[in-house]
């Protein structure tokens, strides 16, 4: 076809169209665990998420709790993908070799919360929150109902494979989507344009601004333990009994089971068969719904 500006303008209509349609269309998983925080700065700032404790009976005066954003930051950063079609494919009309392409752009752009939030679940075994223990510990100090500090567990020990237990009935999650800037393609399809002029070829490219961080450790409880059924009553006791701020009863509720595909068999076992190894009732089925993650390590 001719290469106009009439040609090139009816191009990057399609071609945007494409990449908006895999944008919206994909489906993704982060939202399982993180919840989504829309964000104005390069730098957002956070409360610390254990402060709050239950409601008081009112006697006297209102007891206010202040909440100082000073608890962690987490700071966007920003993505892009971007390729070339030369001038040549686009005047022998080989645009259908291209657009499958730029789909795959909008997918990625779609997809890359789910990359950096299960990223970051795994990062939680070694990469400190804002109590200065690492996320998964056995030792985060909580403020009891007396006034002194005593130590809460989310992590059952172990070295293998690890999986999660997860309360998904909050509207805080244990991790956080920071939402800075969304994905958007930008053409460089002038004709004065210097890539036209020097590379003959002409350029789309995809951005996106944004971040994950930790969220709320009270709420996700990580085991690399063996996945039986003792581990898994275990740790459904240990989160169930969790004790926040002043002592509050969190009243917990492990609705889902976090495993990589190589626990995928042994989750199904827990969660969906009848009957147990020994071929009594499976008193674990539907206690939880199974998630199989693929973007998790496997061993």
């Amino acid at each position: 076809m001719d290469i106009t500006k009439a040609s090139l303008a009816a191009l990057n209509t399609a071609f945007t169209t494409a990449f908006n349609a895999r944008l919206t269309g994909t489906e993704t998983t982060y939202g399982r665990i993180a919840m989504t925080v829309p964000s104005s700065t390069r730098h957002q700032a956070y409360p610390k998420l254990s402060e709050l404790g239950p409601m008081r009976e009112w006697v006297g005066e209102r007891f206010v709790e202040r909440l100082e954003k000073d608890g962690f930051t987490i700071t966007n950063r920003k993505f892009e993908k971007t390729i070339a079609v030369p001038a040549d494919d686009i005047s022998d009309n080989q645009i259908g070799l291209f657009t499958p392409i730029i789909n795959d752009m909008g997918q990625v752009a779609a997809e890359l919360p789910d990359d950096l939030v299960w990223d970051q679940l795994e990062k939680g075994f070694t990469t400190e929150h804002y109590d200065g223990q690492m996320f998964f510990d056995a030792d985060h100090p909580v403020v009891g109902e007396d006034g002194s500090e005593t130590s809460v567990s989310n992590f059952q020990g172990g070295t293998g494979a690890a999986w999660y237990l997860v309360d998904t009935t909050r509207a805080i999650k244990p991790l956080i989507f920071q939402d800075r800037e969304a994905p958007r393609i930008t053409a460089k399809t002038n004709l004065n344009d210097d890539n036209v002029f020097w590379q003959d070829e002409f350029v789309w490219g995809a951005k996106r601004r944004c971040a994950a961080g930790f969220g709320a450790w009270q709420l996700i409880f990580a085991s690399r333990q063996p996945l039986t059924a003792e581990n898994y009553k275990a740790a459904r006791a240990a989160m169930n009994g969790m004790r926040g701020h002043k002592g509050r009863k969190l009243n917990l509720r492990p609705k889902l089971l976090v495993v990589p595909s190589t626990l995928e068999g042994a989750a199904r076992e827990l969660l969906i068969a009848e009957r147990n190894a020994a071929g009594a009732t499976n008193v674990w089925r539907g206690s939880a719904e199974l998630h199989v993650e693929n973007r998790l390590t496997l061993i």
